[in-house]
């Protein structure tokens, strides 16, 4: 069964002057010879995403959305109407906002937040600004220190909430931020504390030392490029660090702590310095 606003992989069963059909158990779904790879012939299997087009036909494409089915991304009004507006999200057919899923009016020009699903009534794939009721804690599907993928959705008194997976909501402290982050930007993180009430704490990069790995080769690379001398250390004030190297103290800390134990740094009265092989 194939799946409407999601990826599917289809078999090429015939071909015509202006395109491929491709095998969905009925009359078959046109693959427009614009989009077709290479070489395709008879046969072949191809991943194609699929949607309707302006005349209510599925259409497929080897294009890539902007947002698949179930999934939140920050798109740009490129339309308005009065039953709606229309968003680019990377197709040649724009994606639908009905006036009922709009939050305020939208305009042309603006990038709004919003989630793509598939419409009951119509069956077309479309967008709403309605998120909140589409997010929920209730039952949760991630644990504590789970690696998860995260959008920034609004700015709080405290800090970023976010969302989580596309499915929950989760709040990154400020004092966890150390980056520009804006609303709609796609971020990696995991989950730090899931509280009893299901309230959810996040933090951005990857987990514990899997981290601080990714940094140890920023720090050689810096020292390489600095004559093989940092003056920075685990007294150095916060900002200092973050400004210099891009990350917090702490992160700084637990990896010079193990490039010392790999021997590949030593410690100066005012500084790291690197040694070499």
């Amino acid at each position: 069964m194939i799946q409407i606003g999601q990826y599917n992989t289809l078999t090429v069963n015939r071909k015509v002057e202006f395109g491929v059909y491709l095998d969905n158990g009925e009359e078959g779904v046109l693959l427009p010879k614009r989009f077709m790879p290479r070489g395709i012939k008879i046969g072949d299997e191809v991943t194609v995403f699929l949607y309707h087009d302006s005349e209510n036909r599925i259409i497929a494409t080897t294009e890539k959305p902007k947002a698949i089915v179930g999934e939140i991304a920050l798109l740009t009004c490129v339309n308005t109407m009065g039953a709606g507006a229309f968003l680019d999200w990377g197709l040649m057919k724009d994606l639908f906002v009905a006036k009922s899923q709009q939050l305020n009016t939208m305009h042309v020009g603006r990038k709004y937040l919003v989630k793509v699903y598939v419409d009951d009534q119509t069956g077309r794939v479309a967008a709403t600004e309605k998120i909140d009721f589409q997010l929920s804690n209730e039952t949760l599907t991630v644990q504590e220190l789970e690696q998860v993928s995260l959008i920034a959705y609004r700015k709080s008194d405290i800090g970023f909430v976010m969302i989580i997976n596309n499915a929950h909501i989760g709040l990154l402290h400020d004092s966890q931020v150390f980056q520009q982050i804006n609303v709609g930007d796609k971020l990696e993180g995991f989950i730090k504390t899931i509280r009893p009430d299901n309230k959810i704490d996040v933090v951005l990069g990857k987990i514990g030392y899997q981290k601080v790995e990714g940094e140890t080769e920023k720090i050689l690379r810096l020292l390489k490029e600095n004559h093989n001398y940092l003056p920075y250390s685990d007294k150095s004030n916060p900002d200092d660090i973050y400004n210099f190297f891009g990350m917090s103290k702490k992160t700084f800390k637990m990896t010079i702590g193990a490039l010392y134990k790999q021997r590949k740094i030593d410690f100066g009265k005012e500084g790291i310095l690197l040694i070499e092989a």
